[in-house]
């Protein structure tokens, strides 16, 4: 239902008084803030990008699909303390989406203190964006693989929270069944640093998955909660795949191979990841998914990254999460790069220009038109675009959602 969704105008928040009941704050101008550039098709190629938005169930399985302040660099902190992101709704009605996982505030959680990821604070920013989603009919809470085939049906957007990385558990398993009974459905790791489950990869060194991590991997098989390894170490990631009874997801990486970053995954990781049964979505945040050959990012650096992976563990395991929003996503990784865990990540950054914008994938309503458009133009089968755009996921959560 790509084109046809049924969005009736609800703003984030209008039930209560902008500027009494919260405090307010210029927003930026959604999926317009940067030039929309859209792959050149012919006429038969629009035509069937259109019919595949309109008959396959499209997902993204990583965004954080929030408008932004319009001037970043001087509202962003006040911004995030005030614990409030607006879901972008009007600008997701525009999108090929019907199914997006919102990653929330992530490592941007500050919103009473000052490094961020307290349990208190992500439940706030949980609770307030659910709160918000429970006064509007055109985003669905998704809970279980039904709703999203609902979303298909009715022209809505299901969206499943999750938590990009389980530092906030501390030490209590228990926690992880609050999480789900509030709504969470999927949770990282390690968020890039260590925490009580195991490394992250930003470590120098990798201790592997610990006791209370393997413990924590098996409570999430338990109660359905699928798990995210996009910003852990390898060993880390080998010993969960490993440990685990479920397939898994990296919903946000890219190919080591490519490009020398720690924030991209080495051959036998993804491999493994695949063999057994899980998921590689592609990620797209600012300077991750280059290659020597588009060493400018954009949407042609992006999918080559996808190809790559592909190719290397098949057509069944690769999906897409290109890890977008709706503001000036450069400059919220410059103004919230110690938080976002990405300092030291990036690989050489004298290899690199840096864009201000992605070209074609800045954000969820310009990724999924590009990401279609793309495969269409590469002469990609109906079948495969319906695997990678939904139907990979869709197993993976069949097997991981009890």
């Amino acid at each position: 239902m790509g084109l046809k969704k049924q969005y009736k105008g609800y703003k984030a928040y209008q039930y209560l008084e902008e500027g009494v009941d919260y405090r307010s704050f210029e927003l930026c101008d959604g999926d317009k803030v940067f030039p929309e550039y859209l792959i050149p098709l012919n006429e038969n190629e629009e035509a069937r990008v259109e019919g595949l938005a309109e008959e396959k169930i499209f997902i993204s399985i990583h965004e954080h699909p929030v408008l932004f302040p319009k001037n970043l660099g001087r509202d962003v902190f006040e911004f995030n303390r005030e614990g409030r992101q607006p879901c972008a709704y009007e600008e997701l009605s525009r999108s090929y989406l019907d199914c997006v996982f919102d990653n929330l505030m992530d490592g941007t959680c500050t919103i009473h203190s000052k490094s961020g990821w307290k349990f208190s604070e992500v439940l706030q920013d949980l609770g307030i964006r659910l709160c918000d989603l429970a006064h509007q009919d055109f985003i669905i809470r998704c809970e279980k693989v039904e709703d999203i085939y609902r979303a298909h049906k009715e022209g809505k957007i299901a969206l499943v929270p999750v938590i990009e990385g389980a530092a906030p558990i501390e030490n209590e398993l228990d926690r992880i069944d609050m999480l789900y009974g509030f709504g969470v459905r999927v949770m990282g790791i390690t968020y890039s640093e260590s925490n009580q489950l195991g490394s992250g990869l930003k470590e120098d060194k990798d201790g592997g998955l610990t006791v209370f991590g393997k413990k924590a991997v098996e409570r999430m098989n338990k109660v359905g909660m699928a798990i995210d390894c996009s910003h852990v170490g390898i060993e880390t990631t080998k010993d969960v795949i490993k440990h685990s009874t479920k397939p898994i997801f990296m919903t946000h990486v890219g190919a080591k191979a490519l490009w020398d970053s720690k924030r991209l995954a080495p051959d036998d990781v993804l491999k493994a990841c695949a063999e057994k049964g899980g998921v590689i979505g592609i990620e797209a945040a600012p300077h991750t998914t280059l290659t020597k050959n588009n060493p400018e990012h954009s949407i042609y650096s992006y999918m080559e990254h996808f190809e790559y992976v592909k190719n290397l563990v098949g057509i069944d395991h690769v999906a897409f999460g290109p890890d977008t929003l709706y503001g000036d996503h450069v400059g919220l990784h410059h103004a919230f790069a110690a938080h976002l865990s990405t300092k030291g990540t990036q690989g050489n950054t004298n290899d690199f220009k840096e864009v201000e914008y992605v070209k074609g994938i800045e954000n969820p309503t310009e990724a999924s038109k590009n990401i279609l458009r793309y495969l269409v133009k590469a002469g990609y089968s109906d079948e495969d675009i319906e695997k990678v755009i939904g139907g990979n996921v869709l197993r993976v959560l069949k097997e991981a959602w009890v």
